[in-house]
């Protein structure tokens, strides 16, 4: 039995029996008077519990002094062990790391706090597994926390935004009228999938290319998760669609040992040549990010189909090759 399965056991006890004898304690809980005690003083500090020692009644008792501490008292509703409450600190950390703390803080700080009561000052304490845990956001871009939080609300609540876009692809501004569907984090950005109204149809916009943004109080339009799926998800990268194509790619056997392990598209296909080398097949519609990835792997990577995927790999290596001239 855990400490904190303890605590609640002899929460429970008190609430039920009002008086409850020291030996019944030790006997139920099967620990020593030792650990039973410490038991105790960690209620009283970390959940302000009222428990006292009543010497004419022979047991423990929550005090019923009205200048005690009982009406703060209070057991958190939801209960970890030590390792749980372990993995949650670090999945806090991991958020913050995200730097857009306004939409989720707020709602995950109260029970923050007591899990930070629960792992206390020690060697596992949240504050020195911050310390122990470095998250490093590579080509992240800086998103206006107040379009994060304005974002978050208006697809929570449901709600048409209008917003100026800045679309880097096309060095284009336009004014857009979107009913939000989803946040997406994606390679260390964050990125909103919504119904474009100008263009009738599904759209992904980079949070960072909003310049302004008005919540409207007309009803969002509502799309089927399916259908962003299809629409959205089907292809590789952020920039997706229904027209689908397969890209094959033949990487060196040095590479291989890393790409092998990677994954590139939930449907992606591969598998190891005799020579070492690998094979990798992944869908795509929009070529954009494709490209990026497979550049960074220089001459490691062949492109094998289609056609104009290899074309475009081919001119991005040339056109390198003459700036550096």
């Amino acid at each position: 039995m855990t400490r904190l399965e303890r605590i609640y056991r002899i929460d429970q006890m008190l609430q039920d029996r009002g008086i409850v004898p020291r030996d019944i304690f030790l006997e139920t809980l099967e620990v020593s008077l030792a650990t039973f005690k410490r038991d105790l003083e960690y209620m009283r500090d970390r959940f302000n519990a009222p428990v006292e020692w009543d010497r004419d009644a022979g047991g423990y008792r929550f005090s019923h002094n009205p200048k005690a501490a009982g009406p703060r008292y209070q057991l958190p509703g939801l209960w970890f062990d030590q390792q749980e409450a372990t993995a949650l600190a670090t999945m806090r950390h991991l958020l913050e790391s995200l730097d857009q703390g306004a939409l989720l803080g707020p709602h995950i700080e109260p029970l923050m706090a007591r899990i930070d009561a629960i792992l206390g000052t020690g060697d596992m304490s949240s504050r020195e597994l911050r310390k122990r845990i470095k998250v490093i956001g590579l080509h992240s871009r800086k998103t206006d926390s107040g379009f994060f939080s304005d974002v978050g609300y208006a697809l929570l609540q449901r709600r048409q935004i209008e917003i100026r876009y800045y679309a880097r692809s096309r060095d284009e501004t336009s004014e857009r009228r979107v009913s939000p569907q989803r946040l997406v984090h994606y390679q260390a950005n964050w990125y909103l999938d919504g119904y474009c109204h100008l263009k009738k149809g599904l759209r992904t916009f980079a949070l960072d290319g909003i310049s302004r943004l008005q919540i409207r109080d007309d009803r969002a339009v509502e799309i089927a998760v399916r259908e962003l799926d299809e629409h959205l998800a089907a292809g590789y990268g952020i920039f997706s669609g229904k027209t689908i194509q397969k890209a094959r790619l033949r990487f060196s056997a040095e590479r291989a040992r890393w790409v092998s392990a990677e994954s590139w598209h939930g449907q992606q296909k591969g598998a190891f040549e005799p020579d070492g080398r690998y094979l990798l097949e992944v869908p795509y519609s929009d070529d954009r990010e494709l490209l990026l990835d497979i550049l960074r792997h220089g001459g490691h990577v062949e492109v094998l189909s289609p056609p104009q995927l290899r074309r475009k790999v081919a001119q991005a290596h040339l056109d390198g090759a003459s700036l550096n001239r």
